[in-house]
């Protein structure tokens, strides 16, 4: 369970999250959608404790996470922009991950689903940026969390590779994982989401269903339905 309790988080002047609240209770996939600048990356990184608010508490199964970190053991986090050591090759990156969580999961098996076997000796500044963001999924995933956190996933992949990362998703979603996922694509949305959480000027201006974001809104497609909360 996920509790966000009127956050506030300014950088400089300039006011990001703006008494932001929600609660989420039940497995599944939670979209959090904004055009640029909404505060979507900076609310999922207060979740994680990467960025402290200066008002507000995030409750993690009941426990704040201020001044915690042992719940992050639950979360997988994929970042919208990964930060790699240019030089280590994936496998050394995989298994330096391993090694700090003491197992290496089911890294070999999320390596082949995904196509990485004949890049394993390669360098990471060497891979292109889809490459990388498979690297990134496999990192994402090789451990059992139970909160999935998923900045922009899908960034670079192609189609075949975006396939697989849809399969995984509603594999994990099948377990009774909560999934977090910011994204653009609004047919990923809408294919595997059960709730949205829409931030404008870092304020929540929607958080339901797609069904019930359609009927307020009044439009039968989700992109026109978005578009109607940012320009009603």
């Amino acid at each position: 369970m996920i509790t966000v309790n009127e956050i506030y988080k300014k950088f400089g002047k300039l006011t990001v999250l703006d008494g932001v609240s929600f609660s989420i209770e039940t497995g599944g996939v939670y979209a959090i959608l904004g055009p640029n600048g909404s505060g979507k990356t900076t609310m999922l990184k207060t979740i994680l404790g990467l960025v402290l608010p200066e008002k507000g508490t995030v409750e993690i199964n009941g426990t704040s996470i201020l001044s915690a970190w042992e719940y992050r053991k639950n979360i997988a986090y994929l970042p919208q922009v990964p930060r790699f050591p240019e030089n280590l090759t994936v496998r050394e990156l995989v298994q330096m991950i391993a090694d700090i969580r003491h197992t290496n999961g089911r890294s070999e098996e999320l390596i082949v689903r995904f196509g990485l076997s004949d890049f394993l000796g390669k360098q990471l500044g060497d891979l292109s940026g889809g490459t990388r963001q498979k690297v990134n999924i496999v990192l994402a995933f090789m451990f059992d969390a139970s909160i999935c956190i998923l900045d922009e996933p899908t960034a670079g992949l192609d189609p075949m590779s975006l396939i697989e990362l849809k399969k995984l998703i509603e594999e994990e979603k099948e377990k009774g994982k909560i999934i977090l996922i910011t994204t653009h694509i609004m047919s990923l949305v809408e294919e595997l989401a059960q709730e949205i959480i829409f931030l404008l000027d870092g304020k929540i201006q929607f958080n339901g269903s797609i069904e019930v974001l359609k009927n307020q809104t009044n439009r039968s497609k989700i992109e026109e339905a978005i578009a109607a909360l940012i320009k009603p």
